[in-house]
């Protein structure tokens, strides 16, 4: 299998930038809150005074272990892990931690570019932009941008793709 992009000369690579620090928190938080409830759902009864089997106790137990592993090794390892790169040419991604996803999106096939910006992110002053293309694959994300990193990156694009000839199919 060839690494060249449909004979374009675009090659998969090791895209340049990192996501912002503040992505790492924001992973941590989001990841806590999901094993939080999980956790909670677990310790509910006992915490509410009804008979608790032995076996519920070390399952909420071995839920809160896991959790906290999973809260203190995923966004680290995620932030080492995500990079984004754009050319006149490519937005190129990588993303994931345990599954990585190495992505190249040429700009002659950006259709649309948005911003996301939900609750949590914006409590981190981060974003997400997205870059849908004429693929199969579906869009182009790149989770954890810094906001102002997020508005340079959506403008950029937006200017590459218009000065770009061809349909985007």
């Amino acid at each position: 299998m060839s690494d060249d992009l449909g004979g374009a000369g675009l090659r998969l690579r090791a895209p340049a930038n990192l996501v912002s620090r503040r992505a790492v928190a924001h992973w941590a938080v989001r990841a806590g809150l999901v094993w939080a409830v999980l956790v909670l759902g677990q310790a509910a009864p006992g915490l509410l005074g009804f008979a608790v089997p032995d076996w519920l106790r070390l399952t909420a137990l071995a839920t809160a272990v896991l959790g906290a592993a999973h809260v203190v090794v995923m966004p680290r390892w995620r932030y080492r892990v995500h990079r984004w790169e754009t050319t006149g040419d490519a937005v190129f991604t990588r993303s994931g931690w345990f599954t990585q996803d190495w992505r190249i999106a040429p700009v002659s096939r950006v259709q649309t570019v948005d911003t996301e910006r939900g609750p949590l992110q914006r409590l981190f002053g981060l974003a997400t932009v997205t870059v849908t293309t004429a693929s199969a694959q579906g869009p182009v994300s790149i989770e954890g941008l810094d906001e102002a990193t997020a508005a340079r990156l959506v403008d950029e694009l937006t200017s590459t793709t218009q000065a770009t000839r061809g349909d985007a199919t």
